[in-house]
């Protein structure tokens, strides 16, 4: 490959404003000798190379033209990988491909944070899929790990190893947080649950959050956008944590406390975009009504349970609505300047079937035999479909 640093050379001189004589002077050169690195005419001594890139406040990758092309290299590497949509693919045939394409990428791009962050995730992802996550009811009736099994998942023993690193060393704070988020359930599945507290610890506040402090930037339109997305944000994250809340102890599902608990965080959505139109939440809100679909057929409410199987399949073809356009606005008066970027189109209609009920705690399988055997289930199958 020719080497272009004399084009760099003249781009950063004419850049900060300087003549030929400037940095001939500063680097104790003639003046012809810096007319010749910039037509190429010969090249700067190596030894020399620091100075140059110190003199324009560059890195040496800078100077040579290297530092865009690695960024496009990791770019490309990252786009490969996000093309398997790990965390929306219900297999696992990825696992090799993904982990095989980020380690050669740090093998030619050693100690790259973002590569590594990367690998983290998917040695993450990849733990569940190949070992999954072993877990069950204690004799007091609340959910427990299963420690020692999970201690022997080599996914998740190297992702520890990775994302420990990193937050010892990074000094950029988003990857640093995206490993402790990692870092704290996976002590959390050893059950090393000073580790994952410490870890958890280190982390800031609610309240200095960045998605609250982005309601705090600004007012008038962009204020009222930061507002309804961070109602949206915390409704998806509260009904998540309600669901985790009630399937943590065995004995909520004694009552039809679930039942009511399920329908009071779909009914937050409904609150919040009060005219239907949920946006790229009609996806979470399609999973939560699988879920009350299973609780209600539990507990006896069979035609309930289709009613609710019937709700997630409209939510999830409004979901795949909003494919096609490449810009989706919310429209209920909280929301009215929350607008959404698609991402690549993804089918989530025809995999409710599999999906349900997506949360499978406590043990669904007697419930899901009951319910495949009613004949209105075939039905609600043939049209997701359709």
């Amino acid at each position: 490959m020719k080497l272009t640093i004399g084009e760099k050379i003249k781009e950063l001189r004419l850049r900060d404003g300087r003549r030929q004589e400037d940095l001939a002077l500063a680097l104790g050169v003639t003046n012809q000798a810096v007319s010749r690195w910039e037509k190429d005419g010969s090249y700067p001594d190596m030894e020399m190379i620091p100075a140059i890139a110190n003199y324009f406040g560059v890195t040496i990758d800078q100077l040579f033209g290297y530092e865009n092309a690695r960024e496009k290299k990791v770019a490309a590497i990252l786009a490969q990988v996000a093309s398997y949509d790990i965390k929306h693919s219900g297999d696992d045939v990825w696992v090799e491909e993904c982990l095989a394409l980020l380690r050669d990428g740090l093998a030619e791009f050693p100690g790259n944070e973002v590569l590594t962050l990367a690998l983290a995730d998917t040695l993450w992802e990849a733990g569940w899929r190949r070992h999954h996550g072993w877990l069950s009811y204690d004799e007091e009736g609340f959910i427990r790990h299963h420690y020692d099994t999970h201690k022997k998942n080599p996914f998740w023993a190297e992702c520890i190893k990775v994302c420990e690193h990193l937050v010892e060393t990074t000094k950029d704070n988003g990857i640093f947080t995206q490993a402790i988020a990692i870092l704290v359930p996976l002590h959390r599945t050893y059950g090393e649950f000073e580790k994952a507290i410490s870890y958890a610890k280190r982390m800031p506040p609610l309240q200095q959050s960045r998605e609250f402090l982005l309601t705090e930037a600004t007012d008038g339109k962009p204020n009222a956008k930061y507002i309804g997305e961070f109602l949206l944000e915390c409704a998806r994250q509260f009904s998540e944590q309600l669901i985790y809340g009630l399937i943590a102890d065995i004995r909520n599902f004694d009552t039809d406390l679930p039942v009511e608990k399920v329908k009071g965080a779909i009914a937050i959505f409904d609150l919040i975009c009060d005219d239907g139109n949920m946006g790229v939440h009609h996806d979470f809100v399609s999973k939560m009504y699988l879920y009350l679909s299973r609780l209600q057929w539990e507990r006896g409410y069979r035609d309930d349970a289709f009613g609710s199987l019937d709700k997630a399949l409209e939510h999830a073809k409004a979901f795949e609505g909003l494919f096609l356009a490449e810009e989706h606005k919310l429209t209920a008066p909280l929301v009215s300047f929350v607008n959404y970027t698609m991402e690549e189109p993804r089918e989530v209609v025809k995999a409710l079937p599999e999906d349900w009920p997506f949360w499978c705690n406590p043990d669904y399988h007697k419930v899901r035999e009951e319910i495949q055997a009613d004949p209105r289930w075939a039905e609600w199958v043939a049209k997701t479909q359709g």
